[in-house]
């Protein structure tokens, strides 16, 4: 391919997953109660909390472990958690805002050409497999990344998504 007819690939992030701790205990039929948003699990022995801005989604447990989902990149993933540290607090909790760490990220990618999965699978293995009859992508783990990438071809057109650990990314 000659440097002219490049294309520019968009990699979009579309989830980071990011956990804290409050160092104290939380009291969780007290956020349900008194929390707004939320939804209370006590089979899973969890609160789900949601957030508009930035649109995230926590599970909390009594232990003070906090899990965020939904950000769109590691500022507005700790923005949210600090967020919802300060809607605790509000709730009467000693919390402090400890230990933040993103520990994954999605993103996805679309190439402009497509993939046969079955020779692209027989030509890297066996970092590559590709199980039709359980999942329609190829996977491709990247060991040295911590990574995992899944192709996914539908004739003209492949999409990749790219999940890994924000540490080697």
């Amino acid at each position: 391919m000659e440097p002219s007819n490049d294309v520019a690939l968009d990699i979009i992030i579309t989830n980071v997953v990011a956990v804290f701790r409050t160092r104290c205990h939380l009291n969780l039929r007290t956020i349900a109660l008194e929390g707004v948003n939320v939804i209370y699990k006590p089979e899973y022995g969890k609160v789900l909390m949601k957030l508009r801005k930035p649109r995230i989604t926590a599970s909390i447990w009594s232990s003070g472990k906090i899990i965020c989902t939904g950000a769109t990149s590691e500022d507005e993933a700790k923005q949210g958690a600090r967020r919802l540290a300060r809607t605790l607090q509000k709730l009467g909790f000693k919390v402090r805002f400890s230990e933040f760490k993103v520990v994954n990220v999605l993103a996805v990618c679309s190439m402009p050409f497509a993939i046969r999965l079955i020779d692209f699978t027989k030509n890297n293995r066996p970092i590559a497999s590709y199980e039709p009859e359980l999942h329609p992508a190829a996977t491709y783990r990247i060991k040295t990344l911590k990574a995992t990438v899944q192709v996914f071809s539908t004739g003209i057109i492949c999409s990749i998504q790219i999940t890994g650990i924000t540490k080697f990314l």
